[in-house]
């Protein structure tokens, strides 16, 4: 085989495994490598990740927490779960809303961006519970919260449909989810993972959400709100009264000695630097 043309299939190999590096990494960020994959990457980029993302808080507030604490405003103790928290982006603008008077509990599976979401929302220490958990299957009964939000995070999961519909057992009827579909070109880069508006209106419309409505939001990302059809019900739960064992799937967790314990299999669960780590058991 002459040189030249081991020197092209070389080149060609290379920019190959770049390419495919940068799908893989970059572009899908590890979603078809596993969801290990996921959260590792968003371990190692906890530390600096609101420097990536460049929040602006009055566009926080405009298209995010103002909305939120209108509609949550005539239920004071509304009780609010963010999916894939992340270093707290929810929950902290939905804080800064005077009109918002309940509570959160904030779930991640990356154990370091916890850490800095728990560090930057001490103020509201006793108005937000953080969980170390896996999303795909909540710890929660049907029907727990007034509002279920996930943001920018579907297309990052194992089954988007699928995380989507755990996201809606666990909101009580009359309650809202908010969520975002993925557009833009790198979307097409995403086979499985994304939706059209079309598409992504009638997953929506098909787990029993009704008045549906998709706006856009940012170049790569549409809003989407949906209401759990039923009779409008209130959770007005405390935490600890809907957070299940994940080792025996029972509800009735007592905290004590900085940890959350089972009555009913004798788990615990440690508390640390205000995280719950549900995941130190094990379970799975």
């Amino acid at each position: 085989m002459p040189g030249w043309l081991i020197w092209l299939l070389a080149g060609g190999a290379a920019v190959f495994i770049v390419l495919l590096f940068y799908w893989q990494i970059i572009l899908t960020e590890g979603v078809y490598l596993g969801q290990g994959m996921v959260t590792w990457l968003y371990d190692i980029t906890a530390n600096r990740y609101d420097r990536i993302k460049q929040f602006d808080s009055e566009v926080e507030t405009y298209f995010l927490g103002r909305p939120l604490a209108m509609v949550l405003q005539d239920n004071p103790s509304s009780l609010v779960l963010d999916i894939a928290t992340g270093t707290a982006r929810l929950p902290l603008t939905l804080f800064e809303q005077p009109a918002f008077k309940g509570k959160v509990i904030g779930i991640d599976a990356s154990r370091k961006m916890l850490a800095v979401a728990a560090d930057k929302s001490k103020p509201f220490a006793d108005r937000l519970t953080l969980l170390w958990h896996d999303a795909s299957l909540l710890p929660f009964p049907d029907d727990s919260f007034d509002a279920v939000t996930c943001l920018e995070m579907l297309e990052f999961t194992p089954d988007p449909e699928a995380q989507l519909a755990e996201a809606v057992r666990v909101l009580t009827p009359g309650g809202f989810l908010l969520t975002t579909r993925r557009t833009g070109n790198q979307a097409n880069f995403m086979p499985g993972k994304t939706h059209s508006p079309e598409g992504f209106a009638a997953v929506l419309s098909n787990l029993n959400l009704v008045e549906v409505q998709i706006e856009r939001w940012q170049v790569d990302y549409d809003l989407a709100w949906g209401w759990k059809a039923g009779c409008e019900t209130r959770s007005s739960k405390a935490v600890n009264e809907i957070l299940r064992c994940p080792h025996c799937l029972q509800s009735s967790l007592v905290e004590r000695e900085l940890a959350l314990y089972c009555a009913a299999c004798d788990a615990r669960y440690p508390i640390h630097s205000g995280v719950v780590e549900l995941f130190r058991n094990n379970y799975r």
